[in-house]
Parts: structure tokens; sequence; C-alpha cells
């Protein structure tokens, strides 16, 4: 079988991973729901943060419906291969995950509310998968851009890590590593479901995410 019909549930050795290429991919000027930048320069006083929770379509949506998130877009973060296509990302030979990049403003939103966001978004304990999508991509991971997003996001794993022992699930699998670089996703990719309406994700509609009645409050 062709590296391009596999899922791939082992992170590659950065000796294989694909070359990539220099160019980088096109991004649209503006969000299709928010009318504001996707790529950077973004509004004055606003942060970033960045995370993989499964399939990037749905969970996108999920993020740009928050109150204070002004932007939100897709794309592939955490790997080795310069700006990968989605087809080499799904290979399993470049390392990177699905990545949301939401840019919010901090007086309006609190980074611990995204957090919690993302923790109610996704089912955190399944390593290399969510639901039926299965592979690398897929793995849940918060990459942080400041000491203080990463003292916020590693207490987080521990309040929301203790609550799901208790109730019976197994281990947090969630890396929380710095972020670099992120190579924006293919246009179509990018508020794909306010482009297509009737898309989906199997692991958004499934509703695979962290079990209702055990997250703290």
């Amino acid at each position: 079988m062709s590296w391009f019909g596999m899922r791939a549930t082992q992170m590659v050795d950065p000796s294989r991973a694909l070359p990539g290429r220099t160019e980088t991919m096109p991004v649209p000027q503006r969000h299709t729901v928010l009318g504001t930048p996707l790529a950077p320069p973004y509004p004055a006083g606003t942060e970033i943060a960045e995370f993989a929770l499964g399939c990037f379509w749905g969970e996108e949506r999920t993020f740009w419906q928050t109150p204070g998130v002004v932007s939100t877009s897709v794309g592939y973060e955490g790997g080795y291969t310069p700006n990968p296509t989605y087809e080499e990302v799904c290979s399993g030979r470049t390392g990177h995950a699905e990545t949301v990049r939401v840019v919010f403003d901090p007086a309006k939103v609190s980074y611990d509310t995204l957090l919690k966001v993302f923790w109610e978004s996704h089912d955190p304990t399944q390593g290399m998968r969510q639901g039926n999508d299965a592979g690398t991509q897929y793995r849940s991971v918060i990459f942080y851009r400041s000491p203080a997003q990463k003292a916020a996001a590693e207490q987080s794993r521990t309040v929301y890590e203790k609550n799901l022992a208790e109730a019976g699930y197994g281990a947090v699998t969630t890396e929380i590593v710095p972020a670099g670089e992120i190579y924006f996703a293919e246009d179509y990719h990018q508020q794909y479901l306010d482009k297509n309406p009737f898309g989906y994700c199997p692991d958004h509609n499934t509703g695979v995410s962290c079990p209702v009645g055990i997250l703290p409050a």
C-alpha cells in the first residue's frame, strides 16, 4: 500500500518526512463569516491561540462562533514538511496536525475560555485519532505562544485529566508544545462549513467530544 493510502498512527521520522516546497499556499484576504483578515497583520490588541483537535472543518466553526473571537483559519502545524498540501498531511509523512488558528480579543474572551472550548469540543483521550478519523493529523495538541498560555494549558489539562480519570476514562493524550510555523491550508478548507453547509467531518457529526457530565464548571 502506498503512503498516500495509509492512515499513519505513528509520527513519521523527520528523515522520512516529505520535502515540501518553498511556495506558500495562497490565503484568502477575508474570513467568509467574520469579514476579518485570515493572515497577519491582525487588529491591534488581539492575540493568537492555536489548537489541534481532530478534523478542522467543524472545529473552526466552533471557534468562530465563540464571542470575542476576531478571526479563525485552518492550517497544518507541528510537523516537518514546509508548505504541505492536504493530501501530503493525510499521508502521515509530514508530521503536521490539522490546526485551528484563533485570533481573539482578550478584553472580550479569555484564553481560559478558549481552552474550555478546546477540551469540550473533542475527546482528548484518543491518541492519534478522533472518532472514525485515524491518523497523526487528528491528534490533540495545544500550541502555546507565551509562558502564560503554557501555564494555563497545563493547569487546564490537569483539571480535565482528573475529571476524566474519575469518570473511568483513559489518560489524556493532548500534547502541549510551543507553537511553530503554521502553514495555511488550501482555500477550500477555510471556513469550510460556511461554504458547504451540508459538509461534515465524521468525528464532528457523531459527537465525539469530552464526555458530558464530567467537565469542570
